[in-house]
């Protein structure tokens, strides 16, 4: 069996989806998704110029040997742009492997640890009173885990992930066009002083079943974001995501030695590397990690046993800048990873994803049912991909209130 062919599609409703077809000599094609997001055209060009003209000839089936060729081969390593093309190179790889089989992919995995995998919605408000009708919203809507993200009082803007409208509470996604990037002003102070009495107040009114996640996003020093855990903690939080930078992989160390808090981290990691000692000191609960820009399946894999054995659950990035490719590779990893936590949901399921990548998997009542469609059970219109073009755009900036570059 050989690759005799390989294309790359940019393009998608409201995302710049990075679409990667792999042909074979037997008909079989597969898919994968190497999406870095508002850096999609790097992985596309990686991909054109350097990779797909050696993966012509190979046998598909040796995915972990191809993976061990690009990784090694390339003598520099890691970084989210090669990682993000690897990635979308193995996911295809395996899809062949389990259409081959006639399986969906868990069963390559060793089958399912679960039927359904619970999710968690992203609800935000301009204040604490739109951000309580947006959860309220979700949970009418059956999910049993909430993300929750409001604006500060006196903040000169929005916090991360928070709607600048208010009443704008239901599926927001926040708006990155343009190629030079928003700039957002952040105040520590007033972050500290407000946000856990608003999140007691959320636990107050929604009860103790509700699952409340919180996301930081690097915003605080360690000493701050241990400061912040311990404050938190009688709000008994399913996890506090991002709380400081993790780059110096000790700074966790603090956090745990003053809060019991759950935390979780690794959305901007791209490597086993980044991680390996967080997991192995157990300075996390749950792992961030995502499979489009982490090395695809082969390598996430590794993380996911890596874990486990540190009593680290799974936590798999989801926002909207996966497409439905990467979303399903999760779901088939969240299918059968003895060590699962929860999985992000922000993409599948709606009218414009479901036209451009057809699938039978499907989110009921707050948990994810991964389809028993062989491969990764998702296809790819390249008609519909007609529609959409390349729009560039940026994540915002944070600065302080003198001017200071701050942490996104």
């Amino acid at each position: 069996m050989k690759i005799t062919g390989a294309k790359v599609f940019v393009g998608g409703p409201a995302k710049n989806y990075v679409t990667l077809k792999i042909i074979t000599d037997q008909g079989i094609y597969g898919l994968g998704d190497a999406t870095l997001n508002n850096r999609e055209t790097l992985p596309a060009a990686y991909l054109q110029d350097y990779l797909i003209p050696n993966l012509i000839g190979m046998d598909p089936r040796n995915s972990e040997d191809i993976w061990q060729f690009f990784y090694r081969g390339a003598y520099f390593r890691r970084g989210p742009i090669a990682m993000a093309a690897f990635g979308a190179i193995d996911m295809a790889l395996w899809d062949i492997k389990a259409k081959l089989a006639g399986m969906p992919l868990y069963q390559l995995f060793g089958g399912k640890s679960r039927e359904g995998a619970l999710v968690y919605a992203h609800a935000t408000g301009a204040d604490l009173e739109d951000l309580m009708d947006s959860i309220a919203y979700y949970v009418e809507q059956g999910y049993k885990a909430v993300r929750v993200q409001c604006g500060i009082p006196g903040m000169p803007t929005t916090g991360y992930g928070v709607s600048e409208t208010k009443g704008d509470t239901r599926n927001y996604i926040t708006d990155f066009s343009g190629i030079r990037p928003k700039v957002q002003i952040w105040d520590t102070d007033r972050y500290m002083r407000y946000m856990p009495g608003a999140l007691a107040q959320i636990r107050e009114r929604f009860g103790p079943d509700l699952k409340i996640l919180h996301d930081v996003h690097q915003r605080l020093l360690p000493r701050e974001a241990a400061e912040f855990a311990k404050a938190v903690e009688p709000v008994n939080l399913f996890w506090l995501e991002d709380p400081t930078p993790a780059e110096d992989q000790d700074a966790l160390k603090l956090l745990r030695q003053h809060s019991t808090v759950p935390v979780a981290i690794g959305e901007v990691f791209n490597s086993i590397w980044d991680c390996n000692k967080l997991i192995e000191n157990e300075l996390i609960d749950f792992i961030r990690i995502a499979v489009s820009y982490a090395g695809g399946i082969t390598h996430v894999k590794r993380i996911v046993d890596l874990a486990g054995m540190h009593h680290v659950r799974t936590g798999f990035h989801g926002a909207p800048s996966h497409s439905p490719l990467c979303m399903a590779a999760q779901a088939h990893l969240n299918a059968w990873a003895p060590n699962f936590g929860i999985q992000e949901y922000l993409v599948l399921g709606t009218p414009e994803c479901d036209a451009l990548f057809p699938s039978e998997h499907r989110m009921e009542n707050g948990m994810f049912h991964v389809s028993d469609a062989p491969g990764l059970g998702v296809d790819f219109n390249e008609q519909q991909a007609e529609r959409y073009s390349y729009n560039p755009g940026s994540h915002p900036v944070v600065r302080l209130e003198d001017g200071t570059l701050w942490n996104y």
